[in-house]
């Protein structure tokens, strides 16, 4: 079942990953809500991630060294965890070695999405979650 709109966990270190993956899944139909695009200045950053978190129905998750040591990523992945809503719906994605048991002693449990050595093979992979093919002609830039 295609997402009605995916919650992009990420340290904000991991921005340019976070950027590109976002692009793809957009070019892709699938709606993605991250802070460094969904978040003006002026608004009020820690009531949009609860309303996004509210909001959205998929949950990826970028880990990362940074991602680890994050205690924003670490706030957003227990809300998750802790809601229904997000059963079977929590997607790990590894755009670096890490170790998750820091985040959470439950990701070991999840089947993970792996981006560390190729980009495009972790977009094809988790594009198939939804049933969607990935498309070649947008990945614009070359792997990270």
């Amino acid at each position: 079942m295609q997402p009605t709109e995916v919650f992009l966990s990420h340290s904000s270190h991991d921005r340019a990953i976070a950027d590109r993956l976002a692009a793809l899944l957009r070019a892709h139909n699938v709606p993605v809500w991250y802070s460094s695009v969904n978040i003006v200045g002026a608004q009020q950053w820690h009531d949009e991630i609860g309303a996004a978190l509210d909001r959205c129905d998929w949950f990826a998750l970028l880990l990362s060294p940074d991602a680890v040591c994050s205690k924003w990523v670490k706030r957003e992945l227990l809300f998750a965890l802790m809601n229904d809503r997000y059963n079977d719906r929590i997607i790990p994605l590894r755009c670096r070695d890490c170790d998750c048991g820091q985040l959470s002693w439950t990701l070991s449990a999840f089947q993970m999405v792996d981006f560390r050595s190729d980009f495009a093979s972790g977009c094809r992979d988790l594009l198939r979650i939804w049933g969607i093919g990935l498309r070649p002609e947008v990945l614009s830039s070359p792997s990270e």
